[in-house]
């Protein structure tokens, strides 16, 4: 594949847009305590990235322990923070839709070495990145240091390309070695988010939704489905929540955007009840000498 040549205003838009994600993360992962209240981190740290200027790429992902992926908040969220909780923040920010997206794990428990695994993995695959290496390098170390701790890698859940809004696009970055893949080039946008888990090392999706993503346009006639295609269109296809939709009858309305496949759903991604998963990610841009992690 050949990638196109960022302009410098897309360079520094990606630039900024992860200052602005790493300084929220790290805020958002210092409101997290036994106690605390889901919705009211959550909330705050979506209103963070507001207050600066930026937009969110997606719900601010908030999963808690063999959930891996895809929760957030719902409307009245009595949920708290437990001991032993090992909570995973996962926030995208953009600017005029560059977009930076980078997540941490923090253990509320004693599960150091998870954490370390997943963190580790990352760094080991930052390491890799540069013109001419290739996909399945990356997926490699990322392997290596999460089995090497004695846990397993989440095969079905990866890294991504990213490009301006569009967040899951190629090249994907598996967590599992495999030979060769996409051959790095100067250019290049994409996040990598290494998941280590306790359980079987795969991921399923639960009945729980509270992510969405206009996938099609076309007229509908519920007045309430309608009133939610006009709030969500200056998402141009970036995630929305349940919890952003204003008004009544939310529930109904996007059972019908849903049937007539306008919007499709992200429902919670879980491995098996009872073990663990951490999470770390970065984005990063592919540069002639190596490579820029602009959420460091």
């Amino acid at each position: 594949m050949t990638t196109p040549a960022l302009s410098d205003d897309a360079f520094d838009s990606y630039l900024e847009a992860g200052r602005i994600a790493s300084r929220i993360r790290n805020a958002g992962a210092g409101l997290i305590h036994p106690g605390a209240a889901i919705l009211e981190i959550v909330e705050t740290v979506e209103q963070m990235v507001i207050d600066s200027g930026a937009g969110l790429a997606f719900p601010l992902n908030f999963s808690l322990n063999e959930d891996a992926a895809h929760d957030t908040a719902s409307v009245r969220d009595e949920r708290l923070l437990a001991v032993d909780d090992v909570v995973k923040l996962d926030l995208g920010v953009h600017l005029d839709g560059y977009i930076a997206d980078t997540a941490v794990t923090v253990d509320l428990g004693d599960h150091p070495l998870l954490i370390e695994a997943s963190s580790r993995a990352l760094d080991a695959a930052i390491t890799m990145v540069r013109p001419g290496a290739t996909i399945g390098q990356i997926s490699s170390a990322i392997q290596q240091e999460i089995e090497g701790r004695g846990f397993r890698p989440v095969a079905n859940l990866t890294g991504h390309g990213l490009a301006r809004y569009q967040i899951h696009t190629p090249p994907t970055i598996p967590n599992l070695s495999f030979q060769d893949g996409v051959t790095l080039e100067e250019g290049m946008v994409f996040a990598i988010e290494p998941f280590a888990s306790t359980g079987s090392g795969r991921v399923t999706e639960k009945q729980r939704v509270e992510i969405f993503q206009q996938i099609s346009t076309k007229p509908v006639r519920l007045p309430a489905a309608r009133r939610i295609l006009g709030v969500i269109r200056e998402r141009r296809g970036m995630p929305f929540a349940r919890r952003w939709i204003p008004g009544e009858r939310q529930d109904i309305a996007l059972s019908s955007l849903l049937t007539h496949g306008l919007v499709r759903a992200y429902p919670v991604l879980a491995d098996v009840p009872g073990c663990v998963v951490s999470q770390h990610e970065h984005t990063l841009i592919v540069t002639a000498n190596g490579c820029i992690v602009t959420t460091a």
